[in-house]
């Protein structure tokens, strides 16, 4: 008996061990169900990308209204609801997109598969409301994915997790605002796991970009019940942080081990300086979403600059494009795209596998570091002079602008002076700084 009793001891004292340890190279979520793990390799690939296409589109682009927020506001909800049966985008080419990405120096695309007004972008089984019942009937996502293998294109896709217009989601258009007297989320649950189930396993997404969270209806019980199923299903993904409820309004950019998911989303502003926590604003290249005539783009500075301020403050910038009716992005679009593209071609060394800082970017001055360089990127810059703290202890080896001349500097207490080229023409002037040592070691600087 006692040589039992030993036994049972051991065993027991082993396996809570087990249960305890965790890789240390995981930010992992404990409840009483499961533990939850970043993977941290795939994480660390997608923070070095920086740059990556949102894509919003869908039967909407037919009105040219917003995608989902339109349905029972400016389009009525019968009208909406029907305008799959016209949706046949013959122009769409998933090679020229994904090309069209590339050019632009984006590394990843996340594509909007259910937004929610509740219509299927790929023939899912789970719903008759699909890109499989329109007169184009392709399966535009196994299209898209193919050509991100083509091009070394990481694919991501972008679930809601609100669906206004399926019965059993308590909560319908316009905008939520309404109650269904079917809604049962007992019944609504199984049909988001079977659809994103579909998205793992037969497109094989790596990322889970997920919406919607914000609704009533979505407890935090769930998120990390969903968060749990999908890792189950591959936990070589990577999931936003609105799986769960743990996103703070539309900036806030902490990772918090209460809440699942891998990454924060801040939403159509540049997130605050952290370098610690992973973290991808998602802004519009255009003021709406989804597609409409004639919209207001961002011109390239605007562009230029988001992308700057945005890594320059450890995170990764997700513009996002609404193609057309007929299935191609616009071309003015393009346009835009192609000339990120231009100048990434000549400085991305100073954006792609960096870390933000170490100076907390400002209106004029954004900076990434990598090994033992420095990159300042000095945004509509107008005087001649530069002048800046540095830490005293930090020793310069060079200055000069990449890919260019040699500059004069002058390094004195917690100062570093120099003088710029007479003629700049481009909207930034990148200036690399070699120093001795490692650049990630300097602690975070704060500009006046």
């Amino acid at each position: 008996m006692k040589i039992i009793l030993s036994l049972f001891f051991t065993a027991f004292f082993l396996i809570s061990l087990a249960q305890k340890e965790v890789p240390e190279t995981s930010r992992s979520i404990n409840n009483s169900q499961a533990v939850f793990e970043t993977d941290q390799q795939l994480l660390k690939k997608f923070q070095d990308m920086k740059f990556g296409m949102f894509v919003h589109w869908g039967p909407v682009s037919l009105k040219g209204t917003e995608i989902g927020w339109s349905r029972g506001n400016q389009v009525s909800i019968e009208e909406y609801d029907n305008l799959y049966k016209q949706f046949n985008p013959t122009k769409f080419n998933a090679d020229e997109w994904i090309k069209t990405l590339k050019d632009a120096g984006m590394k990843y695309i996340v594509f909007t598969t259910r937004h929610h007004d509740g219509f299927s972008m790929w023939p899912t089984e789970y719903s008759d409301y699909s890109i499989a019942a329109t007169p184009y009937k392709k399966d535009i996502l196994m299209e898209l994915k193919k050509a991100c293998d083509k091009y070394g294109i990481m694919f991501g896709t972008y679930y809601s997790i609100c669906d206004w217009k399926n019965l059993d989601y308590p909560l319908g258009s316009p905008g939520g605002r309404t109650k269904k007297e079917t809604g049962n989320m007992e019944k609504f649950i199984p049909f988001i796991k079977g659809q994103t189930k579909e998205l793992i396993e037969k497109y094989n997404t790596k990322i889970l970009w997920f919406d919607g969270e914000w609704e009533a209806p979505w407890t935090h019980e769930m998120g990390l019940d969903f968060y749990q199923y999908l890792k189950g299903l591959n936990q070589h993904i990577l999931i936003n942080n609105r799986v769960d409820k743990g996103r703070k309004g539309m900036e806030g950019i902490t990772i918090s081990k209460e809440f699942a998911g891998d990454y924060a989303t801040p939403e159509q502003r540049v997130g605050t300086y952290n370098v610690d926590a992973p973290w991808e604003s998602c802004i519009t290249i255009c003021k709406q979403w989804a597609w409409k005539p004639n919209d207001k783009m961002k011109s390239l500075e605007e562009c230029l600059f988001t992308l700057l301020k945005t890594v320059g403050g450890g995170g990764n910038l997700l513009l996002n494009v609404g193609p057309m009716p007929d299935g191609r992005i616009e071309p003015r679009q393009v346009e835009r795209l192609k000339e990120m593209g231009n100048w990434l071609k000549k400085y991305g060394e100073a954006i792609y596998r960096t870390v933000g800082g170490p100076y907390k970017p400002n209106e004029w001055l954004a900076s990434t570091r990598k090994e033992n360089n420095i990159y300042l990127f000095l945004m509509d810059f107008k005087k001649s002079e530069v002048r800046i703290p540095f830490p005293s202890d930090v020793k310069i080896e060079n200055c000069k602008i990449l890919g260019g001349e040699k500059l004069v500097f002058k390094q004195t207490g917690e100062l570093l002076q120099f003088e710029l080229p007479a003629k700049q023409n481009e909207l930034v002037t990148t200036i690399e700084i070699n120093i001795d040592g490692s650049a990630e070691d300097i602690e975070t600087i704060n500009l006046n």
